[in-house]
């Protein structure tokens, strides 16, 4: 089992490793803009953070999300956190 596990966070972490670093990059560099009173460059950057731009505005935010639910859910089930703890045979 934790065997399939590995194998869809590595998958799960390549399919949203850049749709995830857009979203990182453009939140950053957001504020930057505003801050520099740059409104054109800020307005386009919020239309990409969401891909607004592409018409995805609707679905993006959700894919990001279910996908960092699914590297959450499978990294957290990779650290072995709510398994049970074996007794050692060998101190009984």
């Amino acid at each position: 089992m934790n065997r399939l596990f590995y194998k869809y966070h590595r998958w799960l972490a390549i399919v949203c490793a850049l749709p995830l670093l857009l979203t990182v990059m453009t939140g950053m560099t957001f504020p930057i803009a505003k801050a520099l009173h740059q409104r054109q460059l800020a307005g386009f950057l919020i239309h990409l953070h969401t891909l607004e731009t592409f018409g995805l505005g609707d679905f993006f935010p959700i894919l990001n999300g279910l996908g960092l639910l699914g590297l959450l859910i499978t990294g957290i089930y990779m650290t072995r956190l709510f398994r049970e703890k074996r007794a050692h045979s060998q101190y009984l």
